[in-house]
């Protein structure tokens, strides 16, 4: 090989990476956003259930505990809610504020925008191909949280949206089915066994994550096909360069699917990054305790 092929070739790497990292950019927080109005809007359906208890009810519940020694015991004696552990929340404030600033004036005007106008269920089925692939992940930790019934599930569902799905394009086992998905990840893994998430963490460009879960994503790294790992048979791609590339299409096109949920999140929340970052870390816990 010749200096200028070395040349070129590492000229090619680079620029792979800086899509990647591109392509990267929020695809965890807007999915993270699609979740929340999804528990909001059931929080507000309880809410509603709850005002039709009638006003003599409440009434006589209050006299009941008139200037009793509970009166105000609720507000002091339940569990206080998990603070979260964060020692870098200076770094993290301003990572999510380059972050947020990355997407509002360069990821969303110059790229999602004409992106955009390729059809929704189009960008869905490209959604739908990449999550199918992730089935060996999937099914190898929920075989080490012994989900043994999720196993046989997430297999179904592989072998189901491989044929009749069109390689994943579409979704017949849920919809035809009722198959509901049942994807883990390592990081889920360690928290099922009692791993705490360790500090919180923003990354450049990635977005928020934890201690346990950014190891968790090294080990998931060699069990994923979409990444080229050289002593793995299966891989789908054949060097590193296609690996890359094509993670960057996923998550470019994942993230197209939440950009009106991000946009919500920005306008209603009043301190961005305290918002993103207990969004992240409920939504994790959710996870692991399903």
């Amino acid at each position: 090989m010749t200096y200028s092929d070395f040349e070129s070739e590492t000229t090619v790497k680079y620029f792979l990476l800086v899509l990647l990292i591109v392509g990267s950019l929020f695809t965890i927080t807007p999915s993270l956003a699609a979740e929340n109005i999804e528990q909001n809007s059931s929080s507000v359906v309880n809410q509603d259930s709850m005002d039709t208890v009638s006003e003599d009810d409440t009434f006589d519940e209050f006299e009941e505990d008139e200037f009793g020694d509970d009166a105000f015991g609720d507000e002091f004696s339940g569990e206080k809610e998990k603070e979260i552990f964060d020692p870098l929340s200076g770094y993290n404030r301003v990572m999510t504020s380059f972050n947020d600033g990355l997407y509002v004036y360069v990821l969303d005007p110059v790229l999602l925008k004409g992106y955009n106008y390729i059809p929704e269920p189009v960008r869905v089925s490209v959604n739908n191909f990449f999550d199918n692939l992730n089935y060996p992940v999937s099914v190898v930790n929920n075989i080490l949280q012994l989900k043994f019934k999720n196993t046989g599930t997430e297999s179904l569902r592989f072998v189901i949206n491989s044929t009749v799905g069109i390689l994943g394009l579409f979704d017949p086992a849920q919809s035809w089915f009722g198959l509901e998905e049942h994807q883990e990840d390592f990081g889920q893994t360690l928290g099922y066994y009692g791993v705490g998430g360790g500090f919180h963490i923003v990354l450049p460009f990635f977005g928020p994550t934890n201690l346990r879960d950014l190891a968790g994503d090294f080990i998931d790294f060699y069990v994923n096909p979409i990444y080229y790992v050289d002593v793995r048979r299966y891989n789908i791609v054949r060097n590193t360069y296609q690996g890359w590339g094509l993670i960057t299409y996923k998550e470019f096109n994942k993230m197209s699917l939440y950009t009106k949920e991000y946009d919500n999140v920005r306008q209603d929340a009043l301190d961005l990054y305290p918002f993103l970052r207990d969004l992240y870390e409920q939504s994790r816990q959710k996870k692991i305790e399903e």
